[in-house]
């Protein structure tokens, strides 16, 4: 029998959209996607410098409802969750039991300190 998964955070889903800037280049902005409920487990986290500025990373694996590939409910790399003031950026998503009930997103929350 499978574990309970207690799906207690509601996420928005989102995607990178590119908009002309108007002078040959683009903008990229943040379009919403949908809200999901997921459960949240924190991996290990590290530190590092990067000009100027340190960034504290923290490794995550989100779970949420299963969705078959190519349904704009299933998530994928490069799009990311929003929770309030968080953002986690997802890196790879895969079917957390046989069934696809549940999909497991490896992600990373970045923060600027």
């Amino acid at each position: 029998m499978a574990a309970v998964v207690h799906l207690n955070r509601k996420l928005v889903l989102e995607e990178a959209v590119r908009v002309s800037d108007g002078a040959g280049g683009y903008v990229e902005t943040w379009t919403q996607l949908g809200t999901l409920w997921a459960a949240i487990q924190t991996g290990s986290g590290s530190e590092t410098s990067e000009d100027f500025l340190t960034v504290s990373r923290v490794a995550m694996k989100i779970i949420v409802r299963g969705a078959p590939v190519g349904s704009k409910r299933r998530p994928k790399p490069e799009q990311r969750f929003v929770e309030g003031g968080r953002i986690f950026v997802i890196l790879a998503v895969t079917e957390t039991d046989a069934l696809g009930h549940y999909l497991t997103c490896t992600a990373r929350e970045e923060v600027a300190s």
